[in-house]
């Protein structure tokens, strides 16, 4: 089977351990970009080309050079607007992406996130070394429980589910708010159908964990935050334009709910940036699952789909892009992870 390889801006070292990395050059014909003239290497190559590897532009006039063309694989993980997927969908050409490999790691950081701002982990820790530590019940004046806690998620794929599983010993209270599944296939994933005011205004604890659409940037802005509990937990896990920034330092800010965000609305941030000075705030720098293990379950779900096609099946590791919601999504590239 006849690939064309050009990950970037990952590299192989990146996404395959040494074994998975020489399983992929002698199980399939692997047709590698090393920098060339892109525009010609892909005239020269799509023509043979069973499966592409790559977030380049993949658009008619590319894929109209691609007869053979089977699948196309974007292993930066998201779905951009770069694909003619009306085009794939009518010739049976998969758009695959191996999202789910860090939905784990970033559930792991979230559930942490959660215990530290339940408990003041960070904080009691900050006071500690300065010297201002209260013992006891006097420093835990602001703590709560996890355990039976009502807790709220905005979006339930697969970070939402990651995230879920690992609360179950907690035994919470379960409301999601997710307006692409029905009330049904919530109920089945054991959670609570609700609405997003629901899932705001009676949660402790709220996990946004939804992807980035046309349809919810901004989507927590100051009215929705408002609907929030006093004191409540906020952790920001996917993408920074759900929610409106200045109205997320504010309600930080003035005390009224705590927040943990792993994700900033530009990235880096800016060293004079003011939300670093904004109390009530646990920061992480979009580390939660820039994990070598997440990156290298890349390489396993690729390798195991590219098995699948070329059996003539199809894939099953990966996430495919549906025709009815790839278009709304608006995830931005990465430079690298």
């Amino acid at each position: 089977m006849r690939v064309i390889f050009d990950p970037e801006p990952r590299a192989a070292q990146d996404i395959f351990t040494p074994a998975d990395q020489e399983r992929f050059m002698k199980s399939h014909d692997v047709v590698a970009w090393n920098g060339e003239d892109r525009d010609a290497f892909y005239r020269r190559h799509l023509p043979d080309a069973d499966v592409v590897i790559s977030q380049q532009p993949m658009e008619k006039p590319q894929l109209d050079l691609a007869p053979k063309l089977r699948c196309i694989i974007n292993i930066e993980t998201n779905f951009l607007p770069n694909v003619d997927y009306e085009t794939c969908f009518q010739r049976g050409i998969h758009v695959i992406a191996p999202s789910s490999v860090f939905a784990a790691p970033v559930a792991e950081i979230g559930l942490g996130m959660a215990l530290s701002l339940a408990r003041g982990i960070h904080t009691a820790h900050g006071d500690f070394v300065a010297g201002r530590e209260l013992y006891g019940l006097e420093g835990n004046h602001e703590a709560e429980l996890l355990v039976g806690a009502d807790v709220g998620f905005v979006g339930f794929g697969d970070l939402g589910r990651a995230v879920h599983r690992l609360l179950a010993g907690f035994q919470p209270k379960i409301r999601a708010f997710d307006p692409w599944l029905s009330d049904g296939a919530l109920e089945r994933l054991g959670v609570i159908p609700a609405s997003l005011d629901e899932v705001l205004s009676k949660s402790r604890f709220v996990f946004v964990v939804a992807t980035i659409t046309t349809e919810n940037a901004h989507l927590l802005n100051a009215e929705k935050l408002a609907l929030m509990q006093k004191g409540a937990k906020l952790l920001l896990l996917s993408r920074a334009a759900v929610a409106d920034f200045a109205a997320l330092k504010e309600a930080a800010g003035s005390g009224r709910i705590h927040v943990a965000t792993d994700v900033f609305p530009e990235e880096p941030v800016a060293a004079d940036d003011p939300i670093r000075q904004v109390p009530n705030i646990l920061f992480s720098a979009h580390r939660a699952g820039a994990l070598t293990s997440a990156l290298e379950n890349i390489g396993k779900l690729v390798l195991e789909d590219l098995g699948q096609i070329a059996r003539g099946l199809p894939p099953i590791a990966c996430k495919r892009a549906e025709r009815e919601t790839v278009m709304r999504l608006r995830s931005k590239p990465i430079d690298k992870s």
